[in-house]
């Protein structure tokens, strides 16, 4: 069972809650609020010295290879000269795509010398996926992580751990800071314990769909409290904290006991524990009340982790749940031609599976793989076309399943083993046939995260299941089987952490930067292009007018393979929204073409028309044409669910994208990758009274920049010009001089002056 609360709840001793308007009137709210376990570590790391606005410098931060050259290319644009703190750069993004020649070792040669120039930490191909290692060697007690991976969550370990946009990251290195209202924060109360067979995944597919539809913990912070918190080993909580993320809440916090110092204690660690308890009353602005006895095995379908049905329900209802999944999959998948047939993978009253895998950050940590293992002892997962992969997520992790026994195991039965790689949770491995079916205990399912392409003709699909279902599934040739309906007891051997691999191959460089160290820079390796400040008025072309309830950064710029060209700026930009509005690119490129051709001298027909149009506007009469910038846009109803990759904005910017229109969007880490490439997130007042290729006169943005931006006039130039009003969230003082300079990278040329 899982109960979201109506109201804000005052949580008594750690243990009763009570409901806010049932509460004595004795109790104190503002005090209480700030008796959680959250408002302890962000004050602890806020720098304003305005508890409501906080400025956080992190303890540490992290990348992996699809964002760490962006990010310090950005920062020695930026006037870089060493990591001021902790900085590690994972290789498990890129390790295993046969894509592009030379380029991901290249990437991964310029992430070495940049840590050995730099001072940073640098952890090579194949030995630990990003939010392992974080786990295994740097969260700890009361610290806050920044990273630029969405998945960045450490909350079981007592850590706050935030996913964003490299921008973010390059502020800690240049010593400023993460701007953020103090957030809201949600406890999530645990009740009971979970049944055999029941895992992570499972009872975060169950909290992923009871709040992403309606928002209930979106931008806030998760709290994980209650008795249940210690049902489970830090390692099991681990795989329900990482996905936290799919919630679009801002960050998550455990509280912490012996078993958290246990596996602290193991890694080597043990002065890095803390105990985190709220104090004797805390207040939260809402709760989510979890049973961890009543969570059946659960599975995700297609497109998303919300999409969640406890096993047994699709069984029973197979065919009418399936046809609603078809159905919402056509509004999704753009090409006629194509469609989801999932109910052809029903064979006699089942529903089968092509492949399976148990990788990553949420699937691969070893108790997982343990129990897998443990499932499919003495049996076969068959010699059709069902395959099972599995991915320990470090070598740490492998040592000590090869130790125990367990990779045996899973060998003899017939999967096959990987290193450390985060692939197939984006589409850059184990991608199923046309048709195809998969079932993964990773991260995601958005659409083609699977790998395929529906521009070419191809489709297949991924849904979300717990590692021990999806062995049960392996053992029954693919047959979907819920693992709790085995019956089976199991208690997992305790892990034993061995560093050997770590201290052989892992260069620990923080604090010993070489200014002199030659930075390597591969021949796909490129700088930022040059981007224009803002001038006193906008004139935006529409290039993209999406209706969809919910854009994915995946939509705006797809993962798998395009992610060659991921430190060429202008490579991968011809990628952007290719895989949901193919023409936005040409779109875009004739708008950045006009635009230069205009301040070349020769202005094209359709930009001279609608200047003239600017001018027949009440107060425009003189309006002075150098006065005014052109620029592309999107629109969107609420954009940015999803990864944390900057390029989402930062493609856009160099096609020489100036804004956003959307009515929401779908988390701050997308909006602050608008804001640090320099392009206005507008929300939408009144109607979206405009189309795509209209175009959109705002004027005086500079000026609005200073008042309250709750309503900035702008005019749609069609026909006839109609009114249009926007509006932008608040914005702290940097933020907004970020937009004026035009990017992160000229607001930091312009300090340096």
């Amino acid at each position: 069972m899982v109960k979201l609360y109506d109201s804000g709840v005052y949580l008594l001793n750690g243990k009763t809650l009570v409901r806010e308007k049932d509460a004595e009137l004795s109790l104190n709210k503002e005090e209480a609020k700030k008796c959680t376990i959250a408002y302890g570590i962000l004050q602890a790391h806020n720098t304003s010295g305005d508890p409501e606005n906080l400025k956080i410098k992190f303890d540490a931060i992290t990348s992996h290879d699809l964002t760490y050259v962006g990010i310090i290319q950005t920062a020695r644009a930026s006037g870089l000269d060493k990591f001021p703190l902790p900085y590690v750069l994972t290789c498990c993004h890129n390790s295993l795509c046969a894509v592009g020649g030379t380029i991901n070792e290249d990437d991964h040669l310029f992430g070495l010398t940049a840590c050995q120039k730099y001072g940073g930490i640098f952890v090579p191909p194949h030995m630990g996926v990003i939010h392992q290692y974080m786990r295994e060697t740097m969260a700890g007690g009361g610290k806050m992580i920044l990273g630029s991976d969405s998945h960045t969550r450490y909350g079981a370990l007592g850590t706050m751990a935030v996913g964003e946009g490299g921008g973010e990251l390059v502020k800690q290195i240049l010593e400023q800071t993460w701007d953020a209202a103090y957030p809201e924060v949600v406890a999530v109360y645990l009740d009971g314990k979970p049944n055999p067979g029941i895992g992570p995944q499972d009872i975060a597919i169950a909290i992923v769909s009871a709040v992403f539809a309606n928002g209930y913990v979106k931008n806030k912070v998760m709290e994980f409290v209650g008795p249940g918190v210690s049902s489970m080993s830090t390692d099991y909580r681990n795989g329900i904290d990482v996905m936290t993320t799919e919630t679009t809440c801002l960050s998550s916090i455990w509280r912490t006991d012996e078993d958290t110092k246990a596996f602290l204690m193991e890694h080597g660690r043990g002065g890095d524990f803390k105990q985190l308890d709220p104090a004797d009353v805390a207040y939260y602005d809402g709760c989510v009340y979890i049973d961890l006895s009543t969570i059946h095995s659960m599975i995700a379908l297609p497109f998303h982790p919300s999409n969640g049905f406890e096993i047994r329900e699709l069984n029973a209802n197979m065919a009418d749940i399936l046809h609603s999944v078809e159905e919402d999959a056509k509004k999704l998948i753009k090409n006629p031609n194509l469609s989801l047939n999932l109910m052809s993978k029903v064979h006699d009253g089942a529903l089968y599976a092509d492949q399976g895998t148990i990788a990553g950050c949420a699937g691969g940590t070893y108790s997982n793989i343990m129990e897998a293992a443990y499932l499919l002892d003495g049996k076969s997962t068959g010699t059709g076309e069902f395959a099972l992969g599995v991915y320990p997520s470090s070598q740490p992790v492998m040592v000590d399943l090869l130790r125990k026994g367990a990779i045996e195991k899973l060998i003899n039965a017939g999967a096959t083993i990987r290193t450390a790689f985060c692939g197939p949770c984006f589409g850059a491995g184990d991608t199923p046939a046309h048709g195809g079916l998969a079932v993964r205990h990773t991260t995601r399912n958005f659409p083609n995260r699977e790998g395929s392409k529906p521009g070419n003709g191809q489709i297949a699909s991924v849904a979300l299941m717990d590692a021990r279902s999806i062995a049960a599934t392996a053992a029954n040739g693919g047959r979907i089987t819920a693992a709790d309906e085995w019956g089976y007891e199991y208690e997992c051997p305790k892990f034993d952490y061995d560093a050997t691999s770590y201290e052989h191959r892992i260069y620990q460089g923080f604090g010993k930067g070489d200014p002199n160290a030659e930075l390597v820079c591969g021949p796909n390796i490129k700088d930022w292009p040059e981007m224009p400040a803002l001038n006193e008025h906008m004139l935006l072309k529409v290039c993209a007018y999406i209706t969809d309830p919910v854009t994915t950064t995946d939509e705006l710029i797809p993962s798998g393979e395009t992610g060659s060209f991921r430190s060429n700026p202008m490579g991968l930009a011809e990628f952007t929204l290719s895989r949901r509005v193919p023409e936005y690119i040409g779109k875009a490129k004739v708008v950045m073409n006009h635009e230069k051709n205009r301040k070349n001298g020769t202005c094209p027909e359709e930009v001279a028309d609608a200047i003239a149009k600017i001018r027949t506007i009440s107060g425009f009469a003189e309006i002075k044409e150098e006065k005014i910038d052109l620029s592309s846009i999107i629109y969107a109803v609420k954009p940015g669910d999803g990864s944390a990759r900057e390029q989402a904005a930062s493609c856009q910017r160099v096609l020489l994208g100036g804004a956003n229109i959307a009515k929401e969007y779908a988390t701050k880490r997308y909006r602050s990758n608008l804001i640090n490439w320099g392009m206005v997130p507008f929300v939408t007042v009144s109607a979206p009274d405009f189309a795509d290729d209209d175009y959109i006169f705002v004027p005086n943005i500079r000026e609005a920049l200073e008042g309250s931006m709750v309503n900035i006039p702008a005019y749609v130039l069609g026909e006839t010009i109609k009114p249009l009003t926007l509006a932008i969230a608040p914005l702290t003082k940097e933020e907004k001089d970020i937009i004026r300079a035009g990017s992160l990278i000229n607001y930091n040329r312009m300090l340096k002056k």
